[in-house]
C-alpha cells in the first residue's frame, strides 16, 4: 500500500471552501441574533429593574412597618398580600391595600 499523499481534486477544494464561508457566515449571523435578543428582551439590566417594569397589581409597598426589633430575612407577596420573613423566625403577613398586619405565622422547628 502506497501512503503518499494524493492531490485533490480542484472541485473538491472549492466545495470545502464554501461550506467553511457559509459555516462562517451561519455563526457570525446567529451570533448576532443572539447579542439583539439580549439587547431586546433584558433592556432594563443596565438600570436595573424599576417599579415600572412590574406586571400591574403586583407593585412593592413603599414602607413596611415591622414590629419594635423585628429585622426581615425574606419578603414574598401575592396578589392581595405581602410576607415577610423575621430574624425571630415568624411570618407576618399583610394585606396589600391597608399595609396593615392581617396574620402572625410562628415558625417551629421539627427538631
Amino acid at each position: 500500500m502506497d501512503d503518499t499523499p494524493q492531490p485533490v481534486d480542484a472541485k473538491t477544494l472549492k466545495f470545502l471552501r464554501v461550506l467553511v464561508t457559509v459555516l462562517t457566515a451561519t455563526m457570525i449571523l446567529g451570533l448576532l441574533v443572539l447579542i439583539g435578543l439580549f439587547v431586546t428582551r433584558f433592556p432594563d439590566l443596565e438600570r436595573g429593574a424599576s417599579e415600572a417594569s412590574m406586571p400591574p397589581g403586583l407593585e412593592l409597598p413603599s414602607t413596611i412597618h415591622l414590629p419594635e426589633g423585628v429585622k426581615p430575612r425574606a419578603f414574598t407577596r401575592g396578589e392581595s398580600w405581602f410576607a415577610v420573613v423575621t430574624d425571630d423566625d415568624r411570618i407576618l403577613i399583610y394585606g396589600t391595600k391597608t399595609g396593615q398586619l392581617i396574620q402572625e405565622v410562628d415558625v417551629v422547628s421539627g427538631n
